[in-house]
């Protein structure tokens, strides 16, 4: 079976990278540093749906993302003061794990992100978003050079 990106995700969100597991996609919502990994595993709905070593996989790139969220924070000029980490499927069941920077004078204060207001679209921010996150992953990929989904 092949990996297909769920339709919601890829409205909402911007091809960052390709990680070994995940591929990592931006939330367009300017508020908050924010990536989205979704493991490029065909009908991978719960954790329980990866192999063992892919678990171990995707822990590792949550750590990285984190990193990541950092970056695009310092260069965006909101460092996070704490990372989020969540895999809820609660609309989209295809698994996906969000890793959010949050501060304490953000948008949604000490609530969740989910439904707070109306999603900022990242604009002319987008690209240096996009090479943040990039640099924080450690990888350097051109846009529309690499491809946007891959069999997993």
């Amino acid at each position: 079976m092949t990996f297909v990106l769920d339709p919601r995700l890829e409205r909402d969100s911007v091809f960052v990278a390709d990680l070994d597991l995940c591929q990592v996609r931006l939330q367009d919502d300017s508020r908050w540093p924010w990536l989205v990994l979704i493991p490029r595993v065909a009908d991978a709905v719960e954790l329980t749906d990866l192999t063992p070593s892919q678990r171990a996989r995707l822990m590792e790139e949550v750590v990285l993302a984190s990193d990541a969220v950092r970056a695009m924070g310092a260069t965006l000029g909101r460092l996070p003061e704490k990372i989020n980490v969540g895999a809820l499927g609660n609309v989209v069941a295809q698994l996906h794990v969000h890793v959010i920077g949050r501060r304490r004078d953000d948008p949604a204060g000490a609530a969740p992100v989910w439904g707070v207001g109306t999603a900022e679209p990242y604009a002319q921010a987008l690209d240096l978003a996009i090479g943040a996150a990039q640099t924080g992953l450690g990888v350097n990929v051109e846009i529309g050079l690499e491809a946007e989904t891959a069999e997993g």
